[in-house]
């Protein structure tokens, strides 16, 4: 009997490792057939000529883990340009699957933390992944050289350790880094780009009392986008779509902001509850920027920088009240990942998710 039993554990003890081996096998397989997938993937690629803007942080300071920090990549033609870098950019980019080496050049619209914090490891992981010779241009209102040097500064040692790690030829230290680009103030848009048929324009937003802050219009081959950045409602954003095909704006509900606001009053945060009282004032509502989308002529209308956080969709009907009746256009939730095609020679707009 005791031969009986231990042959039955050497048994089981030979199947659970042939099992675990199996396991383990399994997953090999998977994991390099994954790698061969992905490596070197591009969404973009394929994405007909024209307009193209991905959203890749729809996000606010509050915290959201489904949205990152405010950060909007435009393709134009070619080339590809990033609006702000929130937190969490570098990786989200990368995670829906564009190469960070193919940014030609960075927009701020203004420097809050939330809009810039993501910038040092954009720049890192641009540099990293492209070899590229030349720093990122980074085009900004006034004050943009201070924030570049802040972070050329904070990661100069990193720089260092990369190159003696990896080699001179693979990361040069000329292409390390940003090189800033002053915009000047303006009450209308005003050019500041226009290269292979791609034309970028920065107009003045009212996001007091942060002075100045920027929103930025792109043309290309007929189709054009406008992104608001920060602002409360201003007529200069109307002015800047003039029939845009998309108008990718801001917005906050100062209905459901105030109930925080009265919730943190209740529970002694006084901090909290001046915080949230404060911040409406310089951000637009939903109807208020159905309005401005009316009045422009938008054909659509994309939300992003959402406030609050939105951690379930049931809860966008009454973050929209009122929309429909102040715009007839189409208006989208924005999420992190979406796409917003406009293929160059026609009047559609194509939507999809890449996350």
């Amino acid at each position: 009997m005791r031969r009986v039993v231990l042959g039955l554990i050497v048994i089981i003890a030979i199947i659970a490792s042939l099992a675990w081996f199996s396991r383990d096998r399994f997953g090999e397989i998977v994991f390099n057939r994954a790698v061969e997938a992905n490596y070197g993937k591009d969404a973009t690629a394929g994405l007909p000529d024209g307009l193209h803007v991905i959203l890749c942080g729809t996000g606010s300071p509050l915290p959201d883990p489904d949205r990152s920090g405010p950060c909007t990549l435009v393709l134009a033609g070619k080339q590809l340009f990033l609006v702000d870098a929130g937190s969490g950019a570098g990786r989200r980019i990368g995670e829906i699957g564009v190469p960070l080496g193919r940014i030609d050049a960075t927009l701020l619209t203004h420097f809050h933390s939330d809009h810039i914090d993501g910038l040092g490891e954009v720049l890192m992981l641009r540099w990293a992944a492209s070899g590229r010779k030349q720093p990122m241009p980074v085009y900004g209102p006034q004050g943009v050289e201070r924030v570049v040097s802040g972070f050329d500064t904070a990661y100069t040692a990193d720089y260092g350790y990369r190159i003696a790690h990896h080699g001179a030829d693979i990361m040069p230290r000329s292409g390390a880094g940003a090189r800033a680009l002053t915009i000047n103030s303006v009450a209308d848009p005003l050019p500041v780009y226009n290269r292979g048929g791609v034309k970028i324009s920065a107009f003045s937003v009212k996001h007091d009392p942060v002075e100045p802050a920027l929103g930025y219009r792109f043309v290309y081959k007929g189709r054009s986008v406008v992104i608001s950045g920060d602002t409360a409602p201003t007529s200069t954003v109307a002015r800047a779509c003039n029939g845009c095909d998309v108008l990718v704006h801001e917005v906050l509900n100062p209905a459901m902001v105030g109930r925080i606001s009265e919730s943190a009053a209740a529970r002694g945060d006084r901090r909290i509850a001046k915080i949230m009282s404060d911040i409406p004032d310089y951000h637009s509502s939903p109807v208020a920027v159905a309005g401005i989308a009316r009045k422009a002529k938008a054909r659509m209308l994309v939300f992003t920088h959402i406030v609050p956080r939105m951690p379930s969709r049931l809860l966008h009907p009454y973050f929209l009240r009122g929309v429909a009746k102040a715009y007839p256009g189409k208006v989208v939730m924005g999420e992190d990942g979406m796409q917003i095609s406009l293929p160059a020679g026609s009047d559609r707009i194509e939507q999809a998710d890449l996350l």
